[in-house]
């Protein structure tokens, strides 16, 4: 079982990343995935998460109207586009598989994480 994540970088403030989480080893359609992130010294923050089999979707307050998630399930991938990315916005981000796939929201429990990806807003 492995979900990768890739995408991340350093961005300028203002700036769009696009981050991907593909998946293997287990069946991906079966899954809602959440994505999270953890700044240094801070707790970990749920981000977003999308259903697998209506893909409704969630957002933390801090997000909404800036990150959009998708996914393709013919891919086995997640992704989640980032725009007027915010100094705040910088942290290492996970996604995460719930094997309640009707599951929205953050509050898991998640069977699978990935190893995450850094995310650098700064000018």
């Amino acid at each position: 079982v492995q979900l990768v994540e890739s995408g991340g970088g350093l961005v300028q403030p203002g700036g769009s990343l696009r981050l991907s989480c593909t998946a293997s080893g287990f069946t991906f359609d079966d899954y809602a995935i959440g994505w999270f992130r953890q700044a240094p010294g801070k707790e970990r923050e749920g981000v977003s998460s999308i259903t697998s089999n209506d893909g409704r979707t969630y957002y933390a307050d801090s997000v909404k109207g800036r990150f959009t998630i998708s996914r393709d399930n013919a891919k086995n991938t997640v992704y989640l586009q980032m725009n007027s990315l915010k100094l705040e916005d910088t942290a290492v981000y996970y996604c995460a598989a719930d094997s309640q796939y009707w599951r929205i929201g953050v509050g898991g429990p998640y069977d699978y994480w990935g190893q995450g990806t850094q995310v650098t807003v700064s000018s």
